[in-house]
């Protein structure tokens, strides 16, 4: 990574935080609880951008404008609403553990090709 994309990086996250700073105080407890679950759970995308961020915020502006409480644009279980938005995004924990049942797989081949 060039030392220009880590500056552009830099540059569009506090964008990304400014607006979330502009959000009704409501909206930003939740979505600094969504964004450390889906830092947690860990997203694959979310090391590419702020892409799935940005339109949560967008959802949450649209929200905020129209009147809306957050739980109202989330739904009460907050946790299931992230769920859903990252349902078919791989995650860290899928690559996490195919390299376990590969490295387990490998180990039992290596055993019971000793034994033959």
């Amino acid at each position: 990574m060039k030392i220009r994309d880590i500056i552009e990086g830099k540059k569009e996250w506090r964008a990304h935080m400014a607006r979330v700073k502009a959000l009704p105080q409501d909206y930003q407890i939740v979505y600094k609880e969504i964004q450390k679950y889906l830092f947690k759970v860990g997203p694959v995308e979310l090391t590419e951008g702020t892409g799935l961020l940005s339109g949560i915020i967008d959802l949450f502006e649209e929200g905020a404008a129209l009147g809306k409480g957050v739980l109202k644009v989330t739904g009460s279980d907050v946790a299931a609403f992230c769920d859903d938005l990252i349902k078919d995004s791989k995650t860290y924990s899928d690559i996490y553990q195919k390299s376990v049942d590969q490295e387990v797989y490998k180990a039992i081949k290596k055993v019971t090709d000793k034994s033959k």
